[in-house]
């Protein structure tokens, strides 16, 4: 069964869907809408598919990717919505909770489904991670790149922090009851640069850096568990697994020692003997892109469960709000002054 989608906003992510659909067949790239007309022209004529309104998009699909700015998510995704036509929204599904709620209780009353572009879920690495069945203790994330100029319509938070928060969601099974963070603004009127610390009820913390402004591109996640600690490069696709070696005796021996007697065991005892160092097994068979096109396709040919359903999306961008809320409301001298928030550079100068 193939299925016609549309793709609703032309920029680096909506011309990436459109070489994505038009690869597979399983789909049909029916048309392509953005608010340029020479941009939806050219891409247009490039996958041989019409530019059409988004009014005329709703009767010529069956489904639609969102990959407009973030600020307008909502308003492209309704037509679609009301239409009862599935919707795959870039991520984050809203820039605030008030309009994916919104777009939430619409689908729920046309029987929508709309499920959000959190393509790192599709990353090889993270598909590596969710095969150990472990129980996170500590989660710590850096996600650091040079300036794109994309996405300054939102801060730092929405842009690129969001890809973590919604893995330590999923990874931690939760909301976080607890969240401090501070960031600073730089370039713009929203925060460039963030860190967030994450305290959820089942004693699990996430510490999630991220920025837009440094002079190298990182995508890191560390994990701590009992079970095990995985150390994972998303940009690289390479990672390691530590887990406690067979050798229980051992280890049970150099627990039972005190500081003192332990430090006896230095060059008798090799330490990697009481470890077991794996390296993750990464697929990179197929881009995480692809991938989700196919979890799309599924979804709306054969009534799969969202990898990514709205619900998870809304979560991921509560998440953010309490971060951007914190952010807002740091004190940078403690009680010696009334400086806080994001600005705070640009008020000093």
């Amino acid at each position: 069964m193939s299925i016609r989608v549309g793709v609703i906003g032309l920029g680096r992510m909506g011309k990436l869907h459109c070489r994505v659909l038009s690869e597979m067949t399983e789909t049909e790239l029916a048309c392509v809408v953005d608010t340029d007309d020479a941009v939806a022209e050219n891409v247009a004529g490039k996958f041989n598919t019409p530019a059409v309104s988004a009014a005329d998009a709703v009767e010529l699909v069956d489904a639609v990717v969102v990959a407009t700015p973030t600020c307008d998510h909502v308003a492209a995704a309704k037509p679609f919505v009301v239409a009862g036509k599935a919707v795959l929204i870039e991520k984050p599904i809203a820039d605030n909770i008030a309009a994916a709620e919104e777009l939430i209780e619409l689908a729920e009353q046309t029987g929508s489904s709309v499920q959000v572009g959190h393509t790192e879920r599709f990353n090889p690495a993270v598909e590596a991670i969710r095969r150990f069945e472990i129980t996170p203790k500590f989660i710590e994330a850096h996600r650091i790149s040079p300036f794109t100029f994309r996405s300054a319509d939102i801060g730092v938070v929405l842009d690129m922090m969001i890809h973590d928060i919604d893995l330590v969601l999923m990874l931690a099974g939760d909301e976080p009851e607890q969240v401090e963070a501070v960031g600073v603004n730089v370039l713009g009127a929203t925060e460039d640069i963030a860190n967030a610390r994450l305290t959820f009820s089942n004693g699990c913390v996430a510490n999630l850096t991220a920025s837009r402004l440094a002079i190298k591109s990182e995508r890191k996640m560390r994990i701590f568990s009992e079970q095990a600690y995985l150390s994972v490069d998303y940009g690289r696709k390479v990672g390691i697994v530590v887990k406690k070696s067979e050798n229980t005796d051992l280890i049970q021996m150099a627990r039972q020692m005190d500081a003192k007697n332990l430090g006896e065991l230095a060059g008798k005892v090799d330490y990697t003997k009481l470890i077991k160092v794996e390296q993750l097994k990464i697929s990179d068979d197929v881009e995480p892109l692809r991938k989700q096109a196919e979890a799309f396709y599924n979804c709306v040919a054969n009534g799969a469960d969202p990898v990514v359903p709205a619900a998870a999306g809304l979560a991921a961008i509560r998440c953010a709000s309490a971060i951007t809320n914190s952010i807002k409301s740091h004190r940078w001298d403690g009680t010696a002054s009334e400086r806080q928030g994001p600005d705070i550079i640009q008020k000093d100068g």
